[in-house]
């Protein structure tokens, strides 16, 4: 069974103070596969504001995280325009916090170190059920189609023509919370083809889609499991020439990133939060240039938009374990 944990990672983050974990509540409350600490009193999946209002957080610097599944030195760039609106619509400083891996992005919103975030689509459940995240919101064409696929991917030369061939090869995953990068690949490869990691292939975790798409170039892995919208953006970038790849398998559409905040921010400041995600004008930004297909954010609905992640998870033997 696997078990989805995440290791407590030390950050000092200078711009934000260090607060403690939201004390125990009550024993009685229904909180379902969220931790203890955490109760979810109306059934929506995600952790309520507390009932005391004296543990309401409202931060003089808001600290905003994007996934790490590219180059943070790139997107610190790409997010400067919406930071500086966010700043503008909330009256606060806001800093961009370029996280390295999904652990301590985890770790830093249960913490109460990082108040904003845009977690990746396989981390959302483990983000809501141990670091008190909700997620409201998710990038999205004029039409409001939004999403991604999984593909394995293997180089353009390779003798590699289905999945069922990998038996044998090593296949590069990015890391156990990521949807396209790990889990669901892995129930795909176990219930279509029989094929276990490091029973019938050998299991390779890159940290990262864009390290896997260029280990498969460099062909240091045989095969990656990837999301194609980090491709896309990395062939837009002419960071990977396409010519040199091939795709094997293309899933269903998944949803994407999940953009939300912690559990315990005053509800005021989640409003302006809200106000800054969907009056940010895409037009002309450095976030329209980079993610060409959206062009807004729009609500979503945690429960019902996540539930083919979470029904992924269950066929994989996760559980939500916070340590």
């Amino acid at each position: 069974m696997i078990r989805a944990t995440f290791i407590v990672v030390a950050l000092l983050l200078a711009a934000s103070p260090v607060l403690s974990p939201a004390p125990a509540v009550a024993a009685d409350c229904p909180r379902g596969a969220l931790d203890k600490q955490y109760c979810d009193w109306n059934g929506d999946l995600v952790a309520d504001l507390p009932l005391d209002e004296k543990q309401w957080v409202n931060p003089d610097t808001i600290i905003f995280s994007y996934t790490p599944v590219e180059d943070p030195a790139v997107y610190a760039k790409v997010w400067d325009g919406f930071i500086k609106h966010m700043a503008k619509v909330t009256g606060k400083k806001v800093v961009f916090f370029s996280v390295q891996s999904n652990a301590a992005q985890l770790e830093a919103m249960r913490s109460g170190r990082l108040h904003v975030a845009g977690f990746n689509t396989g981390s959302n459940p483990i983000a809501a059920a141990c670091a008190g995240f909700v997620p409201f919101a998710m990038m999205a064409a004029k039409d409001g189609s939004f999403g991604y696929e999984m593909e394995i991917i293997v180089a353009s030369d390779s003798n590699i023509q289905k999945p069922a061939d990998i038996k044998g090869r090593t296949l590069a995953f990015t890391a156990k919370t990521s949807n396209s990068g790990y889990k669901a690949p892995s129930a795909l490869l176990r219930s279509e083809f029989g094929l276990e990691p490091d029973k019938d292939y050998k299991a390779a975790f890159s940290g990262k889609h864009d390290n896997s798409i260029l280990g498969v170039v460099n062909k240091d892995y045989d095969a990656a499991a990837i999301a194609n919208s980090v491709l896309h953006r990395m062939v837009e970038r002419k960071v990977v020439d396409p010519k040199k790849l091939r795709t094997i398998y293309k899933s269903a559409t998944f949803p994407r990133t999940g953009y939300g905040f912690a559990h315990d921010l005053h509800p005021k400041l989640v409003a302006k939060i809200k106000q800054a995600f969907f009056t940010f004008e895409w037009e002309g930004s450095e976030l329209k240039k980079e993610f060409k297909t959206a062009d807004k954010f729009i609500a979503i609905d945690f429960k019902h938009d996540w539930d083919i992640i979470r029904k992924i998870d269950k066929a994989n033997g996760v559980k939500y374990e916070c340590k």
